[in-house]
């Protein structure tokens, strides 16, 4: 069971140039999904939720129209803003 002595192989020879150096990305302005008024619209929609919440809440008079009717419009439209305010895409601006 001796092992057999090989010549180390030969290095295959290629016609493609060598990988250029790394060349260091060019520096762009950072810009983000969203943008102020986007924030601004998400922060309204949450206080619009909590005011619809603040409206249901209360032991009293649980047959109300306002907690019946006024509140989960309420809810629901603050909803509705908070998806507007992710879905608005920024304003592009000219530099």
């Amino acid at each position: 069971m001796a092992q057999k002595i090989t010549k180390p192989a030969t290095p295959v020879k290629t016609t493609a140039a060598a990988k250029p150096a790394y060349k260091a990305p060019e520096a762009k302005p950072v810009s983000f999904i969203f943008d102020k008024g986007n924030y601004r619209l998400l922060i309204i929609s949450i206080a619009v939720v909590a005011f619809g919440f603040i409206l249901m809440s209360g032991t009293t008079d649980i047959y109300s129209n306002t907690k019946i009717v006024i509140a989960p419009l309420v809810v629901l439209g603050g909803f509705a803003l908070g998806f507007f305010a992710i879905f608005k895409k920024p304003s592009v601006k000219a530099d």
